[in-house]
This record gives C-alpha cells, sequence and structure tokens, in this order.
C-alpha cells in the first residue's frame, strides 16, 4: 500500500484562497534543532515551509521518539490548530534552516466563521494532509515495530 502524495498548499487551493491564507501569513526562520512544538501542546499556530525540513514525530513510552515524516518545501506543518480542543497531536522540529510562512490559527479559524467557501478549501486541505500524516504514521510505526514490517507488496 503506497502513500498518497501530499497535498501541497500551491495546488491544494485556489489562487483566491490561497491568497487570503497568506495574506495573513508572518514570515519566519528557524535554526536547526529548533522544536516547533510537542505533542500534547497548545496548538495556536501552523506553518507553510517555504524551505528548509521538518521531522515529525510521535512519542513512544520507553523510546525515543519515533519520526513518522520529514517535510519540505510548500508543505503544512500542523493540523491540530482546526480541531478542538487545539492540542498537538505529533511533535515537530526543524532539521535544517526553515524559513515559512507562520499563520495564527484564531485568525485564520476567524476567517473560517466569515467566509463559509474559504473555510470548505481550507479544511478540506488539512483533512487531506491529516489523511496522508495518519496513514504514514500508520505505516512507518508498522515498519518500526511489527513482527516482519508493514507488509508492503502483499
Amino acid at each position: 500500500m503506497s502513500i498518497p502524495a501530499l497535498p501541497r498548499l500551491t495546488s491544494a487551493l485556489a489562487d483566491e484562497h490561497r491568497n487570503r491564507l497568506t495574506d495573513l501569513a508572518q514570515e519566519v526562520d528557524f535554526p536547526s534543532g529548533t522544536r516547533l512544538f510537542n505533542e500534547g501542546g497548545h496548538a495556536d499556530r501552523f506553518w507553510v515551509l517555504r524551505s528548509g525540513t521538518v521531522t515529525l514525530d510521535m512519542h513512544i513510552p520507553g523510546r525515543r521518539p519515533a519520526v513518522i515524516e520529514t517535510l519540505g518545501s510548500d508543505e503544512l506543518v500542523g493540523w491540530s490548530w482546526l480541531f478542538r480542543p487545539y492540542v498537538w497531536q505529533l511533535g515537530a522540529e526543524v532539521m535544517t534552516p526553515v524559513h515559512a510562512f507562520e499563520f495564527d490559527a484564531p485568525a485564520v479559524r476567524a476567517l473560517m466563521e466569515s467566509d463559509p467557501a474559504f473555510s470548505a478549501a481550507v479544511s478540506g486541505w488539512v483533512g487531506r494532509v491529516l489523511a496522508h500524516r495518519l496513514h504514514a504514521a500508520r505505516t512507518r510505526l508498522l515498519d518500526l515495530y511489527a513482527p516482519y514490517g508493514s507488509g508492503h507488496g502483499l
């Protein structure tokens, strides 16, 4: 079972919705080793990478966090900001210096509440990212911890 392509911002949203979203963005930079968020923390922002890489990880009791996915240019970092109670479901760490758009989640949610078409577009994009991340997490955890791997090719 292959992992579907991750929906990138430039292809996931129509120009109008992408422009409305990026109008809310602030450009930020992070050095390697920066922890963007930890699993269980308050999700009040999210990022779209312009350059650099970020790993997503999952806490495994008694072990080092398992890296689920590595994200790069034009990819969404963080989806938990969209769903109550706004708590990070994974952790994220900057692996190579990052330049990104940073979004204030309450401001984006307010715009979504005022514009149903924008809300549907952003929710659909984030939902597709979420589905991709859940599939990637499952596959990665099976590869790491199942007796015979994930069964690719079965």
